[in-house]
């Protein structure tokens, strides 16, 4: 695994965990990273300092990361669990219904489903801004 620093066109900076170097050049190539911020695909890796780990740090490194992975899930489980409960799943049909609620102004009917990349980008164009959240297992 390997973790770059990465920076769309719009100066945001965030980090993601790869397989290895391979995955981040096809990845970019397929155009399939995108900016958790703004959603932009042009996204390049930014500057990085190396992790230097001896053996005598490396079982804190581990054991460090492994709570703050397990707390991060836990946020991201209390983030679905609230979608959940205050929102209406609609599934696949996600681009039709968001665009009903988008065009109807006194609808204010709170909405989560799915889209493929491109209804994505045919919303974005139609001035329709999404929020994409990871959604984990909750018996994962």
């Amino acid at each position: 695994m390997i973790k770059y620093n990465l920076k769309c066109n719009n100066d945001h900076e965030f980090e993601s965990w790869f397989s290895n170097s391979e995955e981040f050049d096809n990845l970019k190539k397929k155009n399939l990273l995108e900016c958790i911020f703004c959603s932009s695909k042009n996204i390049n890796k930014s500057i990085m300092a190396p992790m230097v780990s001896n053996s005598k740090n490396l079982d804190y490194d581990i054991k460090f990361f492994d709570k703050n992975l397990k707390k991060e899930k836990n946020k991201l489980l209390e983030l679905r669990k609230y979608v959940e409960k205050n929102f209406d799943y609609v599934g696949p049909d996600f681009s039709k219904k968001v665009r009903e609620v988008f065009y109807d102004n006194k609808n204010k009917k709170a909405i989560y489903g799915t889209t493929t990349l491109e209804e994505r980008e045919e919303l974005a164009e139609e001035g329709i801004d999404l929020l994409s959240i990871p959604w984990i297992n909750k018996d994962n």
